[in-house]
């Protein structure tokens, strides 16, 4: 009986064994599977930290934010992971339609997709799947490509929900029943119509509805402000009334161009007695006059920059990739106060929050004898900010062209990324990057910060960047009034311009000698520097182009985006520029993709720019660089050359 029960024992042993060894091997198979499409993607990352394991044998947690993925999820192999709970895929490229019966996974408690390019539905109908209710407690969104909403009251278990910087139009339905919600953000999200759906979700204790078209009466139609530790009703339609008290609460910024209100302020002391009581109308009368004096003063003031602002575009050298030239600083001396809050072209908005402009000072780098400019001499040398002076919107934010004194043309870049990051940190990143020099690295000359924005200057580039100078029409053939291009970030809905034969894009040599620099640049922050720099996001647009069209890499180590990526994912970008430089096409993936595979078959001759003069000896230097493009962008990033080894293999090309 004894032997019998002891073979039974190891049988059941055995078969348990079996099925543990079975779901290791499973899960990393589904997941191998869920990413078979996205770019980036690293199977070795199943054994690592990246992956948390409670046990050996039960995957519960996925974490691949700010991994430079892109491509699409087969979401359908997560469906099968039995005891996953977190999925975190945030900061990265992943595109396409989220199932609707995603958000319906028993075992999910928390999920983060924020900053992707994803679509589908925010949720699941009630019944379809079987009446079930999600587990969710913590859902972020943002910065996706979201439209539709099925009824968050399927998430009844919500505590933090961030849904901002999507394209919803309405408020969600359902939101009124996630009586545990504490944290709330759906700024930025296009949003029409009555707020007080949310009056009665008391347990909030962060609430952001900023940059939307929503109306109701404040503070009625919102839940309670007592609960609330953070507020922002910002740029939308609301009436109500405010209280001194209210606003000192919250800050002014909370209630920038938030709509109607009526204002009450606490008194300082005891209401004017009797016999002053005409002193007091005369100072009315004064006050008038001098507001009506401050405010004709302005509005001459404002002309006279709008002369001078004419006046310097009309002297602006004639170059290839002419722009308008914003207005001078004439004056730091204006009147004004804030917080300060500026719209840009697309309709977001950035506010910096503090009340005197002159007390952000701007940390010059590069020209030490201007540290005595201020964030008002940079509103000025913007029209206050104004959209005239708006070159772009770019990945981290909006980006500006200003002349300050000495006809020193800058950009300005304001950093949206980094709002939360300490101010203390921030300087220490600024002084850090101003110290790395390399003539294909675009320096910093300063930075300001102003309230939580971070602003950084960098020279202007009169030859605007790569993906102009192969793409776009000269000025000369275009409209410079409409400078609706991306100036800094890559624009993937631009078509391709038709193409123009100017005597450098012609030349091979001159390309060949970009891309050398470009490598140069880009193996100086992996290899040359004390601790080693990713860049994240090397596209043609983030390459500038000096007067002799000598490369500038820019944009760089500036915090939170990119800098958890790899000096592999930066490999592979330069390899799409590198193609892109040599096919004179968009690196989409398609082409991309289509490039490798005639490279492959010995075609890569059939994808050169037609534009280039092709002689014998020059089109195989030109195929051979096609083939160190084809090594940097392998699937797998560990068969990828190291940038040292790129810049070896195109000096090889050609001997200059």
């Amino acid at each position: 009986m004894k032997p019998m029960f002891l073979k039974f024992m190891i049988f059941i042993s055995y078969v348990i064994l079996v099925e543990s060894t079975c779901n290791i091997t499973t899960d990393q198979d589904l997941l191998n599977k869920a990413f078979s499409s996205v770019t980036g993607f690293n199977s070795s990352w199943f054994t690592s930290r990246d992956l948390n394991c409670t046990s050996p044998n039960i995957l519960t947690s996925i974490d691949l934010s700010s991994r430079n993925l892109s491509g699409s999820v087969s979401w359908k192999f997560l469906k099968n992971m039995s005891h996953l709970q977190s999925i975190d895929f945030s900061n990265n490229s992943i595109e396409g339609h989220v199932p609707s019966w995603f958000w319906s996974i028993p075992t999910l408690v928390e999920i983060n997709l924020s900053k992707n390019m994803l679509v589908g539905t925010i949720g699941f109908r009630m019944g379809s799947y079987f009446g079930q209710f999600s587990s969710m407690q913590t859902l972020n969104l943002s910065q996706n490509r979201f439209t539709n909403l099925a009824n968050l009251s399927i998430f009844p278990k919500l505590t933090t929900l961030d849904l901002s910087h999507n394209k919803l139009k309405i408020l969600p339905p359902g939101l009124n029943m996630l009586k545990n919600l504490q944290h709330l953000d759906i700024s930025k999200c296009n949003i029409s119509g009555n707020v007080d759906a949310i009056s009665n979700l008391h347990s909030l204790r962060y609430l952001d509805v900023s940059i939307n078209h929503m109306n109701g009466k404040f503070p009625s139609d919102f839940p309670s402000l007592s609960n609330l530790k953070f507020l922002n009703i910002s740029i939308n339609n609301f009436t109500g009334h405010l209280t001194s008290a209210i606003i000192q609460e919250f800050g002014p910024s909370a209630f920038i161009r938030a709509g109607k209100f009526n204002i009450t302020r606490v008194p300082h002391s005891l209401p004017f007695p009797p016999h002053k009581r005409r002193h007091k109308s005369r100072h009315k009368h004064l006050a008038l006059a001098l507001s009506v004096s401050s405010i004709i003063l302005f509005m001459a003031l404002f002309v006279y920059i709008l002369c001078i602002y004419n006046k310097n575009r009309k002297l602006t050298k004639k170059n290839k990739w002419e722009i308008p030239k914003p207005a001078q600083v004439v004056s730091s001396n204006l009147e004004i106060s804030g917080p300060f809050s500026f719209q840009t072209e697309a309709g977001t908005s950035w506010v910096a929050d503090i009340v005197e402009p002159a007390s952000a000072p701007v940390v010059m780098f590069e020209k030490p004898l201007m540290n005595y400019l201020t964030f008002q001499d940079l509103l000025a040398a913007t029209s206050h900010f104004g959209r005239e002076s708006l070159l772009a919107e770019g990945r981290r934010g909006p980006v500006y062209r200003a002349v300050l004194p000495g006809e020193l043309h800058v950009v300005i870049k304001v950093l949206e990324s980094v709002r939360e990051v300490d101010c203390d940190e921030m300087k220490v990143i600024f002084a850090d990057i101003s110290n790395l020099k390399h003539r294909n690295l675009l320096p910093i000359y300063g930075y300001c910060i102003a309230g939580n924005e971070k602003l950084v200057l960098y020279e202007f580039m009169f030859n605007g960047n790569l993906h102009q100078w192969l793409h776009e029409l000269p000025s000369g053939e275009t409209n410079v009034e409409d400078w609706s291009s991306d100036t800094w970030e890559h624009i993937n809905e631009i078509e391709t311009a038709p193409h123009i034969s100017s005597p450098d894009k012609m030349e091979w040599l001159t390309r060949h000698r970009i891309a050398v620099s470009i490598a140069r640049g880009l193996a100086y922050l992996h290899h040359g520097c004390s601790k080693s720099i990713v860049h994240g996001h090397l596209v043609t647009s983030n390459i500038l182009l000096s007067d002799d069209l000598q490369p500038k890499i820019t944009d760089f180590g500036l915090g939170q985006d990119g800098v958890s990526g790899s000096r592999e994912a930066d490999v592979y970008d330069f390899g799409r520029v590198l193609i892109e430089l040599l096919t004179g096409q968009l690196s989409s993936e398609e082409n991309v993709n289509e490039v490798r595979r005639l490279v492959k078959q010995g075609l890569g001759v059939n994808v050169l720019d037609s534009r280039l003069r092709l002689g014998s000896e020059s089109l195989s230097e030109m195929v051979e660089c096609l083939r160190v493009g084809y090594l940097c962008t392998a699937e797998v990033s560990w068969k990828r050359p190291t940038m040292q080894q790129v810049l070896g293999l195109l000096k090889n090309v050609h001997h200059a």
